[in-house]
């Protein structure tokens, strides 16, 4: 039986965020990304109606990690020491179209690094692939405002996706985006309503609405994905609704929320079947489920979910 189409129109549509600067246009990179443009609901109208193809971020760390589980880290074992290589192989092996470098090493509890580590890492990666790059800082607000200005002048030009903006913690990093050139990434706790506040905060310090992608909070499968994907419904219809201030593209934390599951990384459960399968399961999954909510662009970090995540991509968009 053929599927019916969804012919509702909408009034608004989803901006495009274009990541990533060619040669061509004053930066080194060797290809660029555009993720949003949607005019529908996911699946819904026409193929003109949907948006550009969801893309894959794969995680690198600026140093190594020290929880990740054996089921994870054993793709990575031989990198861990080189964030450099490590974005190689995410690219050369396992097709990554974007690089989100996380600095996870300069949170005051964990290793405490420095800008000019930072910088040297974010010099690194830059230099080892040509995708375009996401910046993520660590979370804690006083270390990302010393670090995070530095390593986006050290990227400035590349057009890159950097964040995380917060409510309580926007202006230096809306300043340093503004200034260097790059794109933002607002972020909101799973609350629709703090989303467009941010958005309305960074836009009255004069950042482009058509330069911000959202990120709500990611619930894994099973630890609040329903909650989730009812925020990034949300967003999605307010968009397609008109609303501005909503009206941007989504990035969602699937590998880090996804392995921190006890049923992704637990060892000893022989009634669960084997870790090395469970793991990379659980990601795709919660990824998977997410992209039927909306979602732009998906953090990853096992290459067998996210091989299985796009090819699901590819499999559903083979019309484009």
């Amino acid at each position: 039986m053929a599927v019916p189409e969804i012919a509702e129109s909408f009034t608004g549509s989803v901006s495009r965020v274009t990541i990533g600067a060619t040669k061509d246009s004053g930066g080194t990179r060797t290809s660029t990304v555009t993720v949003g443009g949607a005019r529908n609901v996911v699946y819904g109208g026409s193929m003109e109606e949907t948006s550009e193809k969801p893309v894959i971020a794969m995680d690198v760390l600026d140093s190594r990690p020290e929880d990740w589980p054996d089921a994870l880290a054993e793709a990575y074992k031989d990198v861990f020491d080189s964030p450099g290589d490590w974005a190689k192989k995410c690219v050369e092996e396992f097709g990554a179209e974007l690089i989100c470098l996380k600095f996870e090493g300069i949170h005051p509890d964990k290793k405490d690094l420095d800008a000019s580590h930072a910088v040297k890492i974010t010099e690194e990666v830059a230099k080892a692939v040509g995708v375009p790059l996401v910046l993520w800082g660590c979370g804690n607000d006083e270390k990302d405002n010393q670090v995070m200005p530095k390593v986006s002048g050290a990227a400035k030009g590349e057009n890159c996706l950097i964040g995380t903006a917060k409510e309580d913690n926007y202006k230096a990093l809306t300043a340093i985006a503004l200034a260097d050139g790059h794109n933002l990434i607002t972020h909101a706790p799973l609350d629709i309503n703090i989303a467009k506040q941010v958005n309305i905060l960074v836009s009255d310090m004069g950042f482009p609405l058509e330069r911000i992608v959202t990120f709500q909070a990611t619930g894994a499968l099973g630890y609040g994905i329903e909650y989730a994907y009812s925020i990034q419904e949300r967003q999605r219809l307010a968009a397609l609704g008109g609303d501005k201030m909503m009206a941007m593209p989504a990035i969602c934390d699937v590998g880090y929320e996804s392995w921190r599951a006890k049923e992704a990384k637990l060892v000893d459960a022989p009634g669960w079947g084997a870790a090395g399968d469970r793991g990379p399961m659980w990601e795709a999954t919660t990824a998977i489920c997410l992209l039927q909510a909306g979602v732009d662009i998906i953090r990853m970090r096992h290459p067998r979910a996210a091989a299985t995540v796009k090819n699901f991509i590819n499999q559903i968009r083979k019309k484009d």
